[in-house]
């Protein structure tokens, strides 16, 4: 199975997902990519490490980094996306799903604590979303 997780700078939301994926979904391709890639948050790093899961050397990326062959035999693509609008991948076989996910990094400065906070609950989330994902599909 190959599931592609979308957001739009692939650096907190879809790098969680991704992480979090390839645990609870360890034989399969997972990759994620955004329409406007940036840098990894080092918050997404840090309250992944916290559960186990060590995502250090993912890295934001565009569908263009993609290999040709991922994109047409992908059987997911999961939007993350909340206020924003989420990019369009063209993947003929994928069945494709929205899981509408507030970014944790907001437009505002808040504190560390607050961002933390927000970090986890966008993990925690997101790992709820995949376990009931596993369980639809029979994996």
């Amino acid at each position: 199975m190959k599931i592609l997780f979308m957001c739009v700078a692939n650096s907190a939301r879809s790098q969680l997902a991704e992480g979090l994926a390839r645990d609870i979904f360890p034989k399969s391709e997972i990759q994620s990519a955004g329409s406007n890639p940036g840098k990894l948050n080092p918050f997404a790093t840090q309250v992944m490490k916290e559960i186990g899961i060590d995502i250090s050397r993912q890295y934001s990326k565009s569908i263009d980094d993609l290999a040709p062959n991922f994109i047409v035999e992908i059987n997911y693509v999961i939007t993350l996306c909340a206020e924003e609008v989420c990019p369009i991948v063209v993947a003929p076989k994928a069945e494709k799903l929205h899981w509408p996910f507030i970014d944790p990094v907001p437009q505002v400065a808040l504190t560390d604590e607050v961002l933390l906070r927000r970090f986890r609950e966008a993990r925690d989330s997101i790992r709820s979303r995949l376990i009931q994902l596993k369980k639809e599909i029979n994996l």
